[in-house]
């Protein structure tokens, strides 16, 4: 009886402690999405809860209405699917390969890959490098310099170590070959791990802006969405930059002057790069707990 009580208090301070964290975690992005329908000249006055106070889609209209914003949009998902895919699968070949103890080259190439973690070229060797690329202005700057890392090389490899030899060991006996062993074998059975790598390096992708106003900035039909929406933030920035806050709340009550503001225009935007990421997790998220070698040779 006792065991039962304690049972029945343990669940509930955990449900409770389950509760409020979804609480601390949710209600935040609530308040951003109440801000982004929110009309923005009213949103300076603050006090917007999880509720827009004067319902607009003015924020959402002024980035709609933006010049290149469906071919900067268009971008970013080519690059964050590309870039995405072709580095989860080139770490994960150039994984199995470090992984087989019969490659001499084993430790010579995984220490170049581990220093590479350490050093880094600078800015100004890697655009000259890009130039003689022929990255420059092109597409490609998006997924060829990141086809393979370190960090995530190192995850995949010590998953791969972890799988029964003998499936691996059978499969040679039968006359299987590396790749076959690696597209056949190995992949499936490194699903978990793989789709944690190809949502991490999809997230990145979407968010990075970085590398096209680098590379890619006097090109506009390679402008990434988040590179446009950057530039709208710091033009509206530089619109409210000189207006007072008695002139802001003076635009408030009248309606005069800019009708978007830094704040209003980063809500929308939070919004709008959450929505493919929040799309995509629900269908990767099992992998991450759930193994699939159950069921496969014990050693």
């Amino acid at each position: 009886m006792k065991g039962n009580i304690y049972d029945h208090i343990f669940d509930t301070i955990k449900i409770s402690l389950l509760i409020f964290l979804v609480l601390i975690t949710f209600l935040p992005f609530i308040n951003v999405l109440a801000v982004s329908f929110n009309d923005p000249m009213d949103t300076i006055t603050g006090g917007i809860g999880l509720w827009p106070r004067k319902f607009s889609l003015i924020n959402y209209k002024d980035i709609v209405d933006s010049p290149h914003i469906l071919r900067a949009g268009l971008n970013s998902v080519l690059r964050t699917v590309i870039a995405g895919l072709l580095h989860t699968f080139c770490t994960a070949m150039v994984a199995y390969t470090l992984s087989r103890r019969n490659f001499v080259f084993r430790v010579p190439i995984a220490m170049i890959y581990i220093l590479t973690m350490y050093i880094d070229g600078g800015l100004i060797p890697t655009f000259f490098l890009f130039k003689s690329l022929g990255l420059i202005n092109s597409f490609h700057v998006y997924w060829v310099p990141g086809i393979t890392s370190a960090w995530n090389l190192l995850v995949i490899r010590t998953y791969i170590k972890g799988l029964p030899e003998s499936l691996i060991e059978s499969a040679k006996m039968e006359g299987a070959g590396d790749y076959y062993i690696f597209q056949r074998i190995v992949l499936p059975l490194c699903l978990p791990v793989l789709a944690t790598i190809i949502l991490f390096t999809m997230v990145w992708q979407w968010n990075y802006w970085w590398d096209t106003f680098l590379f890619c900035s006097s090109k506009v039909e390679l402008s990434t969405l988040q590179y446009e929406l950057m530039k709208k933030v710091q033009s509206a920035s530089s619109a409210m930059s000189g207006t007072s806050m008695s002139d802001a709340f003076s635009m408030a009550a009248g309606k005069t002057g800019s009708t978007v503001t830094p704040k209003s225009l980063r809500a929308a935007m939070t919004i709008i790069v959450s929505i493919p990421i929040v799309m995509v997790y629900p269908f990767l998220q099992r992998y991450f707990i759930t193994g699939l070698t159950i069921g496969g040779v014990k050693e």
